[in-house]
Parts: structure tokens; sequence; C-alpha cells
């Protein structure tokens, strides 16, 4: 089967310069879909599949900011690859894309043959990188698929999920740096557990962005999720800010960083599918 061209997402409120960028790309090899206002764009995202996004960040309605944001928040399209196209030259318009997590930030007016090139880059990169996380570099997608289809087809083996709830209520309470030092700080800890002793043979990856899996032995899960629970949970604290820390982590706070497990085996089966599976592991404990 012929592999299909990348779509091109051009988000510019000026038409004669989302014409140029339409009918350029297009000759070369790409797909377009194109709109002139944010809300547009992110309705077009949502109902498209989007391999990158050419962004200008002065819009009509909302700014450009806030459809990157939008996009990030987004489980579809929380890692696209998004370029900035601006007029916007300042070093703080240029750090606020970057804490957004957009790819690239190029200045008007621009070169389109280096327009191309980052376009062509960027693909290349997320391609690369579509098999680990981009936040915490465990494996995703494919890899953890892959391993969990090797466990279908065995009588016996045990899986530890370890999930951070409310993350996304954290993010948009602090950000998306802070946030992400969350995800990455939990990441790290779950590997240090994992790797302590004579247990390199266990394997950590992502069920989704918030749902850590790990494959250990069954005389191992449930000391190892006593292990990470108590850890994960004691460090929650430390993401807050001092003077928020009290109130955050109340248990009336119904939106504060949580963490649970669910440990599984054969035994809660029959799983007929890689998609029941998945379905049985994505299941938050209560």
């Amino acid at each position: 089967m012929a592999e299909s061209n990348p779509t091109i997402l051009i988000v510019e409120d000026d038409p004669d310069v989302a014409e140029m960028l339409n009918a350029y790309f297009r000759v070369q090899g790409y797909d377009c879909l194109t709109a002139n206002w944010g809300e547009d764009a992110l309705q077009v995202a949502e109902s498209n599949q989007i391999d990158l996004a050419l962004l200008d960040i002065r819009l009509p309605d909302i700014d450009g900011y806030e459809v990157a944001r939008r996009l990030r928040a987004h489980r579809n399209t929380r890692d696209l690859p998004i370029i900035f196209l601006t007029e916007k030259r300042e070093r703080e318009d240029k750090l606020k894309g970057l804490e957004i997590g957009v790819e690239d930030y190029i200045t008007k007016p621009f070169d389109v043959q280096e327009l191309r090139l980052r376009v062509r880059n960027a693909l290349s990169r997320n391609r690369q990188n579509t098999l680990t996380h981009p936040v915490t570099g465990l494996p995703d997608g494919a890899l953890v698929d892959e391993r969990l289809n090797d466990l279908l087809a065995r009588a016996e083996w045990t899986l530890l999920v370890i999930t951070i709830i409310n993350l996304d209520r954290f993010r948009e309470a602090h950000g998306f740096v802070a946030a992400d030092d969350v995800l990455r700080a939990m990441s790290v800890m779950i590997y240090n557990a994992l790797h302590e002793g004579e247990h390199s043979d266990d394997f950590v990856g992502h069920l989704t962005t918030t749902d850590f899996c790990i494959l250990t032995g069954p005389e191992r899960a449930a000391e190892l999720e006593k292990t990470l629970v108590a850890r994960l949970l004691q460090s929650l604290e430390y993401f807050y800010p001092l003077k928020d820390r009290e109130a955050q982590l109340s248990p009336a706070n119904k939106g504060r960083l949580q963490i649970v497990s669910l440990v599984a085996s054969p035994a809660d089966g029959p799983f007929k599918s890689l998609e029941a599976l998945k379905s049985s592991l994505l299941r938050r404990p209560t």
C-alpha cells in the first residue's frame, strides 16, 4: 500500500499568503488544509488527521498562542508539530511559543525554501519520536503495543499500570512547563524503582501520556505497586507552589494530583485482542 502524503494545516489570516503556501506545498507533494481563523483551525484539526501545523500568531479571533495551547491540550493533537509564522521578533514572544511546545518559529517575511526545509525536518523528527514519548523518552505507541501483543500469546504475565490523575487540570492552573516537570519526574522515579537490584528486565512505557504500563513478574508486582504508589504520592506536594500547597493537596480538592494503580493478569480476561486488553488497563481504579 502506498504511503499517504503528509497533511499540513495552514492557519493564516492573509488570504494571499495562505493561498501561496497552499499552492507551494501541494507542488512539493503535501496535502494541505487551510483556515483563516483560530477557531476554524481547531475544528479542522479535530476532524482531520494532521501531520503538521503552520500557524500564524496574529489571527482575527483567538491568537496563535491560544490555538497552540488548545492543540496541545487535545489528545489527538497534543504531539502535533507546530511551526509559528509571525512578524513578532521579540525574545519573550519566542520564549512564549517555545514554552507551549512549538516545534519551530520563523518570522515574516520568510524564505519559502527555508520554510520547506523546516517543515521537512520537523516531520522527520516527529516520525522518529513516535516510538518514544516526547517528554519522558519512554517507549510509546507501537513499541508498547508490540510488547502487549506478545503478552497475549503467553499463559502467564503481570502488568502494573500507574496513572497520574488530574494532570490536565494541573496544566491549566500551573502551565505546560510545570506539568511536563511532573510527568518527567514521575517517569524517572518509576524507571529508577524498576531497575533497583536485579530487575533490569522489567519494562515501562506509556499506554497514554498519564498511564505508565509496567511489565514485571507476578511475585514482584504487589511489592512494586506498593513502593511506587508511596513514593509518587509523597513527591506530589513538591510540584505545587509553597503558598498553595496545603489547599491544593487537601482531600476536599477533587482536582488535585493523585496517583492510582492497577494490577492485571490473564485471570482478568479473557483478552481476545490488543484493544480489549488496553481498554481493561485504562479503566480507572476506584
